[in-house]
């Protein structure tokens, strides 16, 4: 069933809609209700001009109460009701054309208020963005001591390595004397170095640090598990930590660093990818300001070893000359999916066209991800890094998704109480009368 309470046309007053819309000189529909109560459609549905509408309204017209009803149990009527409100969506109303000039002018004294709060708002966002400099140079200790244990740098004592997980209770509860056999586990941690807890009298070799942490959180997030190729993941098991620098002064933006060990692929060691970002209010439209935003990014020049290049790859073709009929073999290098892609991203369009920036809709879905990504990980990948690796993170989000889906449904459920009875002080509800 279609609502029209969007456009103040609640169901129970359809009716009076169309009695309205006749009255304005306005189309109606013209049902042919057929025998009532014979189930079948309408047959057939017209517009009919204003001077047959206004016959709904004499006292030898069909009831209000009525019509309502042929509209509301017909499909086609609904269909084409439909339709016709559907067109008068994001219409203004006319009352604020209809107010007196004296009200308009407030109105407009209201909208320099709200400019001058942006203005302030945006001073706010700058505040901000110094606190996160500020910050994220004492972020730095710990994710060095991160990316040390991570790399087996170094072995956490035995203090950092107290925490008590659900796993570690339900074990509790299973076999408290397997406790004390944990205790001597990570008493012997720390002089092992090299070597993991003794399995039925074996001594198994230890991996150092935590192996594949970045590959498994890239392969947990699905935005970018889905930019990770087959040929990408012999690359990225090099790769040993990602940092975010903050650009300090006017220009707001940050840096991501991708650190790599030495590898048979490129011989950086660092590869970057800056994105800057705006955090004034546009001029000529200060309302959509809704605080900062990416607005460009650059990459990298990857030093692709000989042969190794992953971005790329070679087609060779056969062309035949029409004239000799000889055939040669021709190669050809395209693009194609890769990670790495992420260093090399499309640029924003500049040249303007009728006073505007034009961009076609694959370069504007192109760098709307290509910012998300970036975002995502200055945001949440590195701070949380140790949680999107086991997975946790990804629980949280599901459940902010699944609490915003929740509240978009209570907010329906609130439009279907519209309708509900009012409540009326000393009157009793209704009896619920059971089967």
């Amino acid at each position: 069933m279609f609502d029209t309470r969007h456009l103040g046309v609640p169901k129970d007053n359809i009716g009076i809609f169309l009695r309205d819309q006749a009255a304005a000189g306005d189309t109606v529909l013209d049902m042919d209700p057929g025998p009532q109560g014979d189930g079948q459609d309408l047959e057939g549905l017209e517009v009919i001009d204003t001077s047959t509408a206004q016959k709904i309204n004499s006292p030898d017209a069909i009831a209000l109460s009525e019509l309502k009803s042929q509209v509301m149990q017909n499909p086609k009527a609904l269909a084409a009701l439909q339709g016709h409100l559907d067109s008068l969506v994001g219409q203004r109303s006319g009352y604020i054309e209809s107010l007196p000039k004296v009200v308009k002018r407030r109105i407009k004294a209201l909208k320099n208020y709200q400019v001058k709060h942006t203005q302030l708002e945006a001073k706010f966002y700058e505040e901000v963005h110094s606190l996160e400099c500020k910050y994220a140079k004492l972020y730095d200790g710990l994710y060095d001591k991160r990316r040390e244990v991570v790399n087996g740098v170094v072995e956490p004592t035995d203090s950092d390595c107290e925490w008590e997980s659900s796993d570690d209770e339900e074990e509790e509860e299973e076999d408290e004397d397997m406790e004390e056999g944990k205790k001597e586990v990570n008493a012997l941690a720390g002089e092992l170095k090299g070597k993991a807890k003794v399995t039925d009298g074996e001594e198994e070799e230890s991996p150092p640090g935590i192996p594949g942490f970045w590959m498994t959180i890239f392969k947990n997030v699905d935005i970018l598990g889905e930019m990770v190729q087959d040929h990408d993941e012999p690359i990225l098991s090099h790769l040993n930590d990602i940092r975010v620098k903050f650009h300090e002064g006017p220009q707001m933006g940050f840096t991501l660093e991708f650190f790599f060990t030495a590898n048979d692929y490129f011989t950086n060691t660092v590869l970057n990818k800056s994105y800057q970002m705006k955090a004034e209010p546009d001029e000529s439209d200060p309302f959509s300001f809704e605080g900062p935003e990416i607005i460009g990014s650059q990459g990298c020049e990857i030093d692709w070893k000989k042969n190794k290049n992953v971005t790329v790859k070679v087609i060779k073709k056969k062309q035949k000359h029409k004239g000799r009929g000889t055939t040669r073999l021709v190669t050809k290098t395209v693009q194609t999916d890769s990670f790495f892609n992420f260093f090399n991203p499309p640029k924003a369009p500049e040249e303007e066209v009728d006073g505007e920036i034009e961009e076609d809709e694959e370069t504007e879905a192109l760098l709307s991800a290509d910012f998300e990504i970036g975002h995502l990980i200055r945001e949440r990948i590195i701070p949380r890094a140790v949680l999107y690796f086991t997975g946790e993170a990804i629980e949280d989000d599901e459940y902010e998704e699944e609490a915003e889906e929740d509240d978009q449904e209570g907010e329906e459920g609130d439009e279907e109480d519209d309708n509900d009875p009012d409540f009326e002080p000393g009157k009793k509800p209704p009896e619920c009368n059971q089967q």
